[in-house]
């Protein structure tokens, strides 16, 4: 988390926002490199990993005082909704097994991109994998089930405990 530097410091007329633009600009090239140099299905792999990777360090920033899954899930709900990063919605979470189906509203990654034939938040699959592994201490598979690049207008995740 130390390498994001000081914002007060670094900028201290432009404030610590971006324009969804820039982001999304940087995101998609990112993604064409990797995909024109190894491949979609490796590109995916690399975008998922960055996620739970930056779901662990958002997990351990924002989230690591919850206590049981409510607190959880309302300090996810309120960090994202202060980072502008979207509006997420928990619709159910079950015990045995583990599983949790969110949904995230204006995520930043696609909402208002255009429809195409396939998910494309392979980065937010693993951030939510990320998040949910550091909290329960177990590995999570997490999958799109709803996007907005596939004429769905909230993006959804299913979350499972993998088995120990």
């Amino acid at each position: 988390w130390g390498l994001l530097g000081d914002l007060d410091r670094g900028r201290p007329n432009m404030g610590p926002y971006a324009r969804v633009e820039v982001y999304r600009l940087m995101q998609f090239t990112f993604r064409d490199v990797l995909e024109n140099k190894f491949g979609t299905e490796m590109a995916d792999e690399i975008f998922f990993e960055a996620g739970k990777l930056a779901g662990l360090a958002f997990y351990e920033q924002y989230l690591a005082k919850a206590t049981n899954f409510n607190e959880l899930a309302r300090l996810l709900q309120e960090s994202f909704e202060a980072l502008k990063i979207g509006v997420v919605r928990i619709e159910s979470v079950s015990e045995d097994p583990l599983e949790v189906t969110l949904a995230v509203a204006e995520d930043l990654d696609c909402s208002g991109l255009p429809e195409v034939e396939y998910e494309i938040c392979k980065y937010d699959e693993g951030f939510i994998s990320g998040v949910l592994g550091a909290a329960y201490k177990k590995e999570f598979s997490v999958k799109e089930i709803d996007c907005w690049c596939t004429g769905d207008r909230t993006c959804r995740f299913l979350a499972k405990a993998l088995p120990d």
